[in-house]
């Protein structure tokens, strides 16, 4: 056995073992904060449905979102992080499902925004993808280059962005320390964007659109929840091949 192995062991065997009459008074104590931070949420949801019309329901869903990510441990770069470190990829999976789930209410947006035949996605409105619901953006070598960077800076951090803001409610310090140089990096983007833009090499205008880019809404259907399920059985078979099941 290793030496720090040994010394955690006399460590626990040191500390003071909680009295039931203890755990009774901290349990109370928690239930106590626990219903004075709902009233509290509750008061507050009432003040910004004051200042803004829907803000109540903005603050619900923010509230259910964060509650589901503490809950489900859900983060981007861990689905990512963990087939390589662990072999899990329970999470790439719900990742996947996740963006299928976004695809089709997105699809319905889209759908009812532009309309269902062919022809209406070549239409001259649609000339400026950005004006179809979904953020549609420019592709290129920043992109890349972005997702790179970001992606060495979730990792050092531990999180992705909403890992990240999720962690920074738990308490986790090196999180509050992260979302500082977030936003600093944040900002310096804006400010290094539009010199990439003149310099027309590492800045592509051009956005692509799956329906535009194959003619209709079913090709991009197809192509689009195809490589996901691709992705999901590969996701599926190499977790189960790590944990020894095949």
């Amino acid at each position: 056995m290793s030496e720090n192995a040994t010394s955690s062991i006399r460590r626990s065997a040191r500390a003071p073992r909680e009295t039931p009459e203890q755990r009774a008074k901290k349990r109370r104590i928690q239930l106590s904060l626990g219903a004075a931070l709902i009233v509290g949420v509750v008061l507050l949801g009432f003040y910004i449905q004051s200042q803004n019309p829907r803000g109540a329901v903005i603050w619900a869903v923010g509230l259910s979102f964060g509650y589901v990510l503490q809950r489900s441990r859900f983060c981007f770069t861990a689905a990512m992080r963990d087939p390589v470190l662990t072999g899990s990829t329970a999470l790439t999976k719900a990742l996947i499902m996740a963006m299928a789930l976004a695809s089709i209410a997105y699809l319905a947006i889209q759908m009812k925004s532009i309309g269902l035949l062919p022809a209406d996605l070549n239409a001259e409105n649609l000339d400026d993808l950005s004006t179809i619901p979904g953020n549609i953006r420019d592709v290129g070598v920043h992109t890349a280059l972005g997702g790179f960077i970001f992606g060495i800076g979730a990792v050092v951090a531990g999180g992705c962005a909403s890992g990240t803001f999720m962690r920074m409610g738990e308490g986790f310090v090196q999180q509050w320390i992260a979302v500082v140089f977030f936003i600093i990096g944040s900002v310096a983007g804006m400010a290094m964007l539009p010199p990439m833009k003149a310099s027309g090499i590492l800045y592509q205008e051009g956005a692509i659109y799956l329906p535009q880019l194959f003619g209709g809404w079913l090709p991009a259907i197809a192509v689009q929840f195809g490589m996901l399920f691709i992705l999901y059985v590969l996701a599926d078979w190499y977790g189960k091949k790590k944990a020894g099941e095949i």
